[in-house]
Formats: structure tokens, sequence, C-alpha cells
């Protein structure tokens, strides 16, 4: 749908009774709001619909806490999961009165992101692919008190259930790290995975594959095809929404947490980006891998912000659990072409200039797509506009490297802390344009930072294991 008429004439055709309002909050959860259908009229596209933000995470405080929800006619579908008839818009924010977007919405932030791609001249689209990984679990239970705290995990996949009673147990289990790809039964997890598919498909997205991914314990992996900054992150949006309640319908639970298991693989958001002008692909050329020299500055744009990117594309405690060396994790910050363990891979599937793109491996799927994206996007922009030297690729295994070579390979930081203190030195590059506000870091560091206090002011349970009988 691309007009407000055509959205209307879709709702009266499915007989819509309820309409609801989607929108992402700072740290990118959907938040929405429900109008019946006699609110939906041409206006509310032009005029939006007005809805307190104060109690939005990181958004307005009490005094000033009027905010307009400015619905996309494009983002309009039918919600599979409303027993009532219900038509879905996604939604940017803006001010009252000036109807000038939330410098807050993340949404407004990527749409502000193409913008400024847009005023550079250097290209007019920005494509990204993501590769989202998550875990369907059986059961999750988890508790934090004062006097204990705990969580518990639970598949019938698991390799720890071989010797549970299943009335009977038949035996599959997927064993650590094995899990990509063994067929059925060990793999118990196909059907649910093709009816996320299928009715991705269904809401208007591209899906390219779905799969078993290396983790025990029901990971999973569902490949979107590429779009633009803003659709992608959209896309995003819907991806979760549909992988949640598809689970849900089951009696299943997934996560996109990136690393809710010890000893086994984490989940990652691999991200694919590539630059084009009127229809013609800028990352192809005659540089190492088949790239262009604008494509190998778009590295070096990256890998030299890389650590203040953690802070957004890696943005939770849990985030730098899957951070660390021995699981496939993208810790070294290099460039490789079909290297996994580098930071980024140029992928060589195919020769044709249309598919030539990096993809960037460190970003996990707790990340806001909307913030994520765009800050790839800035980061790469100014390697292109300051002409940053990527160095030298490292077409090695650098998980195997001697540790005097490996000291020399810079890493993605250790720890969220450590990810926020370089976002807090190295940012300017997201000033640019103003994409990104001060005030919009300022708020996104104080709030992480007391994410990370919360944690770090806890007993954790492994303490007791080491420390009870001092």
């Amino acid at each position: 749908m691309s007009t407000p008429k055509q959205v209307i004439e879709m709702a009266t055709k499915a007989g819509a009774k309820m309409i609801d309002f989607k929108f992402v909050d700072t740290f990118g959860t959907w938040q929405h709001f429900s109008c019946p259908i006699g609110e939906l009229t041409e206006d509310i596209f032009t005029e939006g619909l007005g809805f307190d933000g104060s109690s939005i995470r990181g958004w307005k405080s009490i005094e000033a806490s009027d905010m307009l929800a400015m619905p996309d006619p494009a983002t309009a579908f039918m919600d599979p999961f409303c027993a009532v008839p219900t038509l879905s818009l996604t939604n940017t924010i803006a001010e009252t009165g000036t109807k000038e977007p939330y410098s807050r919405d993340p949404r407004g932030i990527a749409q502000k992101g193409e913008k400024y791609l847009a005023s550079t001249g250097l290209a007019d689209t920005a494509d990204f692919g993501p590769e989202a990984e998550f875990f369907i679990f059986d059961n999750v239970q988890f508790d934090a008190k004062s006097n204990g705290t705990f969580y518990t995990v639970d598949s019938e996949e698991a390799s720890w259930n071989t010797a549970r009673d299943e009335g009977p147990n038949l035996g599959y289990k997927i064993r650590h790290k094995e899990g990509y790809f063994p067929v059925a039964p060990a793999d118990t997890q196909q059907d649910i995975r093709t009816e996320m598919c299928l009715l991705m498909q269904e809401l208007g997205l591209n899906v390219e594959r779905q799969h078993h991914e290396v983790a025990t314990a029901g990971q999973a992996e569902i490949d979107l095809r590429f779009d633009t900054l803003v659709k992608t992150a959209d896309n995003m949006m819907l991806f979760k929404y549909v992988i949640k309640n598809v689970a849900r319908r089951h009696g299943k639970t997934a996560t996109f947490m990136p690393k809710p298991l010890f000893g086994d693989n984490g989940s990652g958001m691999h991200t694919h980006v590539s630059l084009w002008k009127k229809g013609k692909p800028l990352f192809a050329g005659q540089e190492y891998a088949g790239l262009s020299r604008m494509a190998l500055y778009f590295i070096g744009g990256i890998l030299q912000h890389a650590k203040a990117l953690s802070a957004l594309c890696s943005p939770t405690t849990n985030s730098y659990k899957r951070l660390v060396p021995g699981y496939e994790a993208p810790v070294n910050l290099a460039y490789s072409a079909r290297n996994r363990s580098a930071a980024i891979r140029i992928p060589t599937f195919s020769d044709s200039p249309k598919a030539k793109r990096i993809e960037y491996r460190p970003p996990d799927p707790s990340a806001n797509p909307y913030l994520c994206y765009t800050a790839i996007l800035m980061a790469g922009l100014d390697g292109v506009l300051n002409k940053v030297d990527p160095g030298e690729p490292m077409d090695k295994n650098l998980y195997e490297l001697a540790p005097e070579e490996l000291v020399k390979v810079p890493q993605v930081p250790g720890s969220l802390p450590e990810a926020l203190d370089a976002l807090g030195r190295d940012h300017e590059f997201l000033l640019k344009g103003d994409v990104f506000t001060r005030d919009f870091l300022e708020t996104w560091i104080s709030a992480k930072r007391k994410e990370y206090d919360a944690l770090r002011l806890r007993p954790h349970p492994y303490e007791f294991f080491l420390y009870y009988d001092v």
C-alpha cells in the first residue's frame, strides 16, 4: 500500500473493525494503541494521532508528553494475530504543533539517515540485508529478588535432555555446536519455521531461506531479502512480531537475546550493506575481492568507528557474552573475502556486480534495527567522505592466530561499558546531517549505563559456586 486511499480500500475489503497504530521505542520494542475503524480517514495520515509519550522508555517527561503518531500508509497490513479483523499501521513520531520529527524516535532517525545519504550525492540508496538468529524454547523461567536469582530454559532438542523421562525419550538431541543443519528427527522445528516464513510472505516480507542454526535447543535463522534502510528496519520489527507470535501459537517461546545458553553459540544479526545510485551498484569494482574503492573506504569507516558502533549494534550486557572468542563470534576488527572469522566479510557467492556487498558481523538481534542500520551507514559514509584506508585484508583464520599476531588485531569492546565509553569519545560521525542528536546519544548512554549497573550490583549464582566457602 502506498496511499491513504489505498489503505482505506484495503481495510474496507478486509472487513477491518479496528486499527492498530504501532511504533518503536528507543530500545527497539514495538508499542501500540488501537482505535475503531471509524477513525480511519485520509486526514490521520497528515494530521497524526495524539498520545501520551511520557510512559515510553527514554522519551518525554510528563510536563511535555503530548506527541503525534504519523501513520505510514506503505506499512499497512492486516494483523494475523488479532481475533477481530485489525488493520496495522507503523508510525513515525512527531512533535505536536510543529509536526517536526521527534529527535528520539528511532524510525525518524533512520529516515534522517536516508535523507543525509541523498544529500551527500554519493548514493541515493543504501540496501540492508539482515540475518537475524533466534532461539525457540519450550519453556523459560527466571527471577531476580534481593535474596535469590535464577533462570532456566528448556527444549526437547537440547543436549542436556538425553536422560530426561519423556515417555519414551527417543534420543535425537542436538549436541552443542552441532545444530547446523541436521534434518528431522533431530531438527524438530522445520514446520514451525516454515509456518513463520509463509506468514511473513503473506504479509509482504521477502523470505530467502530458513534453517536450524549451530546451537542446540532450537536455534534458528530466517533470512529476509535486502531492502532500503527504513524498509528493512520496518521488516525486522514485523519479522520479530511474527516469530514471537507464531511460537506462542505452538505453546513455545522465541527470544532474540544474543546469548541465552552458556557454552554454545549465540545469536547474531549479520548485516549486509551496499550502496546504489540511479540503479547502479556502487560497491562493485576492480579492487580487492571485486570491490570498488568506495566500498573499501566504506569498510574503513566501519572499522574506524566499530568500537563506538558496538554501543548501538550490540547494545545489551548479554551481547558481550556472545562477543567472545571460540563461538564463531566476530570479535576481530578486520575484513576479508569469504572469511567468517573477520568482523567484515565480503561474500563471494556471485560475480554479479549487483550482488557485491559487505557483511558486518558483530551486530546482534537485541539491537534496535533503525539505530543499528543507520549507525552502520553513518560510519561507512564517514569513511567514504574522508577516504579512510581499511588497511590490508586478513585472509587467514583469525581464531587460530598466534598470540603475538592476534595482539596486533583490534577487537570489539569486551563489555557494554567499554562500548559506551567508545561511543562517548567517538560520535561526531553520527551527528552529521542532524541524523543523531547529542541529546539522543546522551540519553542512550545514560540508560544503558543504568542497565549495566543493575546487573553489576546483583550477586550472581555462579559467585556462590566460586566463593560461598571462602
